[in-house]
């Protein structure tokens, strides 16, 4: 049973990986839309993908707060389109990209939870 249920999660794996790479267009979108509302809780974002220039397996957005920064990526998860931490992969679960406000607020309580702990 156990070398069942492996070959299973390995096929999940295998499945959202594809989806992710396949998107890029989709996570871009997802990105684009991040970045205003970052930038209104006054958050820089540096978008580290350009399409038109070079393509990208996963785009990545770096958000810098006062003194750190924080990497995320959007992933196709079970349930959907997320964000992550991209250091950290599915392990690194944000918040959904349906809501973009709420993740930007996510975002944002994480950068300043992370530089209040590093003083």
């Amino acid at each position: 049973m156990g070398k069942v249920l492996a070959n299973v999660l390995r096929v999940r794996r295998a499945v959202l990986r594809w989806r992710t790479l396949r998107n890029t267009d989709t996570a871009i979108r997802y990105l684009d839309a991040l970045v205003p509302e970052l930038e209104r809780r006054g958050r820089r974002c540096v978008k580290t993908y350009h399409p038109e220039v070079i393509p990208v397996r996963v785009p990545l957005l770096r958000v810098y707060g006062a003194d750190l920064a924080m990497t995320l990526c959007v992933l196709a998860g079970p349930g959907g389109w997320g964000f992550y931490e991209a250091p950290h992969g599915l392990c690194g679960y944000l918040h959904d990209c349906d809501d973009i406000e709420a993740a930007a607020r996510t975002v944002d309580h994480f950068l300043h939870v992370r530089s209040v702990r590093d003083e």
